[in-house]
């Protein structure tokens, strides 16, 4: 919830650019509300009406309802007047809150300024104030000044400084979103031929970039979603001061230590069910969990440890000052940070941001993921038996990974090895999806039509990553969409999504860079490892706690994946493995699987 405000003296013209305002800005489709500062002596009702005489007679809040509005009136009870952090809290949740007044608050502002009110301005040395609006030029003021009546051209300044509208240059450019990558961002420096696996990795996220819009959704519909913006707390958590337990209130100050007994106010003080006076000095109140905590009380004792009998509680002091006593917002404060931009929404988010009163927050849109499969051998599964063909294993497998990972995953099914054929479905692709997995094809051989393909007509790169299994991955842009292409073999097209593609769909989605993380081991196999590249072997833990490895590291063997509950991770060096040694292990489950 964005906060700017109009400040300025009296019959300086705020009030009615804050109604112009208003209106220009809902006009564009933004949802507003205002709150107002009132001076002296102005109330908000008034002697004669039937609210006055509620509130006459003691009532703590009286709310006004008709057809046409509901209001809410507090009391103040010589309390301190609320702040505006304190104000804003009690407002549902808008695109945008104008304040009029609060001119010693720190949100930014605009302050408005009329010759013929004779008054000073504001402006010099508040850096709060951010532009001045006047009826006259003024000289010698370094904000930015707009004429009174440019209600405009203030609206899209505040818009822009809260970020609900992007700045406006001199010379702008069209609203289009640039592709993620450049046609020749996957180009590796000259000289370089085989990549660390780490390298690549820092290389890629280098290149990458959001490649989805934003849209606005209610907060139950976010789960799975990633923020595209910071989401702030509308209002605190708790929202107010309340008890921990049930049991009787007291001021701290009035007891001591021994035997203490003290008269009981009539009344309690139940969650829902505000006791709505205060509590005098020397007296105690009964309360429940969850209950607002009266003026006069700081410090709850459990009824486990009292005794009540004739209007009277006792119990044994001394008491620790402020026990059983929640603050207001000591969770989380109305303005704060509840959650950050990129952050993948989960269930305990949804609580989260339903507590301090979000309604809808912005997300980025899904990314849509394309899987097409290529190969003259590969058929449907089941679909014709000869021994020749190939079931089709990295489709479904890759396309599962996209819906598990929360991402639309787009079928762009199986294309034989024919140039035209293969460049109809990527230019359908580009349409489609906003990367686009390969499998098959995409290495240098006669028949690899998919990387010949890339390579005469976008931009191909072909990284010999340092891996095993995996080695080459095919990356290329195709109309600006990126494409990776995978080995064919399903354990290297598994190990390289999980590695690279995985990372890579979160940063394009607008989300975080993925690191998997794994925990050391003890290893019960044996493996003498060469030195210069780093190794994936399928795994799972035994009932020891040991890391056990699949008996072939074959990458056709499918088998193997599934008898695995996770990938141990051998690091670049040689090494001399025996059982015993610790060894890394990352669970399917930090892949998101």
């Amino acid at each position: 919830m964005k906060v700017f405000g109009v400040t300025g003296w009296k019959n300086a013209g705020k009030t009615g650019l804050m109604e112009r305002l208003v209106t220009e800005i809902t006009r564009r489709g933004f949802t507003v509300s205002t709150i107002k500062h009132a001076h002296h002596s102005f109330d908000v009702d008034q002697a004669g009406t039937d609210s006055f005489r509620h509130r006459a007679a003691g009532a703590g809040e009286v709310l006004l309802s008709s057809e046409k509005r509901w209001a809410l009136m507090h009391e103040a009870m010589g309390a301190d007047e609320a702040t505006l952090n304190e104000l804003l809290g009690k407002l549902d949740p808008v695109d945008l809150v104008l304040v009029e007044g609060f001119k010693r608050e720190p949100h930014p502002k605009v302050e408005a300024h009329r010759q013929a009110a004779g008054n000073p301005l504001i402006a010099p040395g508040d850096d709060s104030i951010l532009a001045v609006a006047s009826d006259v030029d003024l000289a010698g003021v370094t904000v930015v000044q707009f004429e009174l009546d440019d209600t405009g051209a203030i609206a899209d300044f505040i818009l822009q400084k809260v970020g609900l509208m992007p700045v406006v240059r001199e010379n702008p450019v069209p609203d289009l979103q640039p592709p993620s990558l450049k046609d020749d961002c996957f180009a590796l420096p000259p000289g370089v031929d085989w990549v660390p696996v780490d390298d690549a990795l820092a290389a890629l996220r280098d290149r990458l970039s959001v490649a989805v819009g934003v849209q606005r959704l209610a907060v139950p519909d976010t789960l799975g979603r990633i923020l595209a913006a910071d989401v702030h707390a509308p209002r605190s958590n708790p929202p107010g001061a309340n008890s921990a337990v049930d049991g009787y209130g007291v001021a701290h100050a009035s007891t001591g230590a021994g035997a203490q007994v003290l008269p009981l106010v009539d009344g309690r003080a139940a969650a829902g069910g505000p006791l709505g006076r205060a509590v005098p000095a020397g007296q105690a109140v009964r309360i429940l969990t969850g209950a607002l905590i009266p003026e006069g009380v700081d410090t709850i004792v459990m009824q486990e440890d009292v005794n009540v009998q004739d209007g009277h509680v006792a119990f044994e002091g001394p008491l620790k000052p402020g026990a059983n006593a929640r603050k207001a917002g000591e969770d989380i404060l109305a303005g704060d940070v509840a959650l950050p931009q990129g952050h993948h929404v989960r269930a305990p988010d949804l609580a989260l941001m339903s507590a301090v009163g979000c309604q809808k927050v912005q997300v980025f849109n899904r990314l849509r993921v394309g899987v097409l499969s290529t190969g003259d051998e590969i058929v449907a599964p089941g679909s014709d038996m000869t021994v020749s063909k190939t079931f089709d294993a990295n489709r479904p497998m890759l396309l599962g990974l996209a819906q598990k990972w929360g991402y639309d995953a787009v079928d762009l099914g199986h294309v034989r090895d024919d140039r035209t054929a293969l460049k109809d479905c990527l230019n359908r692709a580009a349409g489609e999806a906003d990367i686009i997995l390969t499998s098959g094809g995409a290495s240098a051989g006669d028949e690899d039509h998919l990387s010949a393909l890339l390579d005469e007509e976008g931009a191909l790169f072909t990284w010999r990553v340092a891996l095993k299994p995996g080695r080459p991955l095919a990356l290329a842009m195709w109309g600006g969409v990126p494409v990776f292409g995978l080995p064919g073999n399903p354990v290297a097209a598994l190990v390289c999504t999980l590695m690279f593609a995985r990372p890579a769909m979160s940063a394009l989605s607008g989300g975080q860079w993925l690191h998997p993380q794994g925990f050391n081991v003890p290893a019960a196999f044996e493996k003498n490892k060469k030195p210069g590249r780093r190794e994936y072997l399928r795994a799972r833990l035994n009932s020891a706690g040991e890391a056990e490895v699949y008996p072939s590291e074959g990458s056709g063997r499918i088998a193997g994946l599934s008898w695995a509950d996770g990938l141990v991770e051998l690091e670049d060096g040689g090494r001399q493995i025996r059982p015993g040694d610790p060894v890394r292990f990352i669970p399917y489950a930090s892949f998101g699987l």
